[in-house]
């Protein structure tokens, strides 16, 4: 057996290996509702790890292409784990007018996102477990990886227990079925999972990314650069150095880059990284908090961008600079 490894910071747990067993799931009949990049991913995982997998969802013709049997909410029922794949601005309504009705006691359903129990969107009865299992990985990456033979790890928490008293075996053997316990699995809670997820997609992996990049191109072809060239050095590079951080961390990514690249970044930080910064990412932060977001987001009051993007000017000097560069890399 593996044994546990904590993170010094906060004593957070590490689950790996035979302490991740696959047992919770044996014998256990598994609905997946919602079959996008993430539900097919955790669909066809299981499936191949043995687990008994049948998926709901309103367009049936690719699970039905990958071999998949196909259930009705009205058996929701007869399922020991009910994996709940949809976006996360339908659940509410969905979990509760549609699917709640027809659980009972024992069954469990799991969540990939905290979002929608976190914020008390919805509720489920006594008995019901509720658990969550959330692949720190898009759904491709999930799948390519377990089809390599190995895994990406998974944040697991258990919010309400069944009346079995089963939830926390069943949410282990999930994540071992996802091929989870090859790399990890971090025990935590909804209330952590949702909050920090929410604000590094807003920080930095999204919203901060297309801030900066959108407006760094910008001070260039202002200050009158070619726009190509602006396109290239604020936007294009950014998954080189990303990618270096992803694969062995920020010392190694500022080891592998030039000593003016590295003296530069220095500079930079000093000038960007102040107090003005540290009080917006505060407001997001509590924003997240305090449900604001969750809110907005709920009752559609955040305005869509994707087309402003799609038709910007940046997007099309992008499409310009993508086509110059040879199929399958980075340069």
């Amino acid at each position: 057996m593996v044994n546990s490894a904590d993170m010094s910071a906060d004593n957070l747990t590490i689950l790996k290996g035979d302490e991740v067993p696959l047992d919770g799931l044996a014998g256990k009949r598994v609905l997946l509702i919602g079959y996008g990049n993430q539900g097919a991913a955790h669909a066809k995982n299981l499936r191949d790890s043995g687990i008994d997998v049948t998926v709901c969802t309103r367009t049936v013709d690719r699970p039905a292409q990958d071999g998949f049997h196909l259930a009705s909410l009205e058996d929701a029922a007869s399922f020991d784990l009910i994996i709940i794949a949809l976006p996360d601005d339908v659940q509410p309504e969905f979990v509760s007018t549609k699917l709640a009705p027809h659980l009972t006691a024992g069954t469990t359903v799991g969540f990939i996102h905290g979002f929608t129990m976190h914020f008390n969107l919805c509720s489920f009865a006594e008995g019901v477990g509720v658990v969550m299992v959330a692949p720190k990985g898009p759904g491709k990456t999930l799948r390519d990886t377990f089809k390599a033979g190995k895994g990406i790890p998974s944040l697991m928490a258990i919010h309400q227990e069944n009346s079995t008293l089963t939830t926390r075996a069943i949410a282990l053997g999930w994540a071992a079925g996802l091929g989870s316990n090859r790399a990890g699995v971090i025990e935590t809670t909804f209330k952590d999972e949702t909050e920090t997820d929410l604000f590094g997609e807003q920080s930095i992996i999204v919203g901060g990314m297309l801030a900066m990049m959108k407006a760094s191109y910008e001070t260039l072809v202002e200050a009158g650069y070619p726009k190509h060239l602006a396109y290239i050095e604020c936007c294009h590079e950014v998954k080189q150095v990303a990618d270096l951080v992803y694969d062995k961390g920020i010392a190694h990514m500022l080891e592998a880059i030039s000593d003016t690249a590295e003296l530069g970044a220095y500079a930079a930080i000093g000038e960007l990284d102040d107090e003005t910064l540290r009080i917006k990412l505060r407001n997001l932060l509590a924003t997240i908090q305090d449900g604001t977001f969750a809110k907005e987001m709920i009752e559609q009051n955040i305005p869509h961008m994707r087309e402003t993007f799609r038709t910007s000017e940046i997007e099309q000097i992008g499409k310009e600079i993508r086509s110059l560069m040879p199929k399958g890399t980075d340069g």
